[in-house]
């Protein structure tokens, strides 16, 4: 039975494990049981707390998608203009604790689970949503011509950082992630004629 009082620290353990082993292993080939070896708790703990591992997998995601929420929300509190709220959006997709190796390849594996989970999918369609409603409102702000164009490509620049570093091929640093990125959005803001 467990403990009064103990079940959202179990809860986060239990996420943080899935997290983690997810990215190390890089692939969503994992068990309940090795989650929760790796968070310290019994399986039978974690699968009363989560019901299955799907459950796990969207808490998972969500936990994810909070902690980058919470990372855009505190640039964009920094940003006084169109284009620094731009700027403040990419630098965090690219900050250290969304762009390591277990963080980058857990992003990826849950683009693979939104394939065949509903939950999946549309907690990816909030994510993509805002960030395509945050790139257009400051891109339309700016003048761009075709906002709907950037924002795309923009997204599309982070995913494929995104996929590279999951690859491990030719892996890069974040400062150099961002560098691509900023300069892709200034090359895109003086061809494009945006104010």
């Amino acid at each position: 039975m467990p403990k009064v009082g103990m079940e959202p620290k179990r809860r986060l353990e239990l996420v943080e494990a899935t997290v983690h082993e997810i990215g190390t292993r890089g692939t969503l080939d994992v068990t309940v049981s090795q989650i929760a070896r790796t968070a310290g708790i019994s399986s039978a703990l974690a699968h009363h707390y989560f019901g299955s591992k799907e459950q796990l997998f969207a808490a998972a995601m969500r936990h994810i998608l909070k902690l980058y929420g919470a990372e855009v929300r505190g640039a964009l509190a920094m940003a006084t203009t169109p284009r620094m709220r731009i700027e403040a959006i990419i630098r965090a997709s690219f900050a250290p604790t969304q762009f390591r190796p277990e963080m980058v390849s857990a992003w990826m594996n849950f683009y693979v689970q939104a394939q065949k989970s509903a939950d999946a999918r549309r907690l990816l369609h909030v994510y993509q949503s805002r960030l395509r409603s945050n790139l257009m409102h400051d891109l339309r702000a700016l003048g761009c011509p075709d906002p709907m164009m950037l924002t795309h490509g923009l997204a599309a620049m982070i995913d494929g950082l995104y996929i590279r570093q999951a690859l491990r091929d030719d892996p890069l640093e974040a400062d150099t992630a961002l560098q691509v990125l900023l300069h892709y959005l200034d090359t895109s803001l003086t061809e494009g004629g945006c104010a």
